[in-house]
């Protein structure tokens, strides 16, 4: 598996979640809706997932393997302090969204 796109869309004014994002595995399959939220132990992905008519929440798509998360995960992350870090350059810091 190669992630060959990550597009990070940053959230303003939600403390936790920080923002959306998109992937391309292989340029043959697209997963939308991820979001990079920060905990209190530090960033972390949740995958895109439906509310269910009990209130919880459902995976709509998940890696099946610790060491495919880890990845994914990790590419995700990066991407998305490489993308605040271009925001934060190129904007009045008060006002970047990261």
């Amino acid at each position: 598996m190669r992630i060959t796109e990550i597009r990070v869309l940053p959230v303003d004014g939600d403390e936790k979640l920080k923002a959306y994002v998109s992937i391309k595995i292989d340029d043959c399959l697209a997963i939308r809706d991820m979001k990079v939220i920060k905990g209190t132990s530090g960033y972390f992905v949740a995958m895109p997932a439906k509310k269910m008519k009990d209130g919880t929440y459902r995976d709509l798509v998940h890696p099946l393997d610790r060491s495919t998360r880890e990845r994914l995960e990790e590419a995700v992350i990066e991407e998305y302090k490489k993308t605040c870090n271009d925001l934060l350059t190129s904007m009045d810091t008060e006002k970047a969204p990261c």
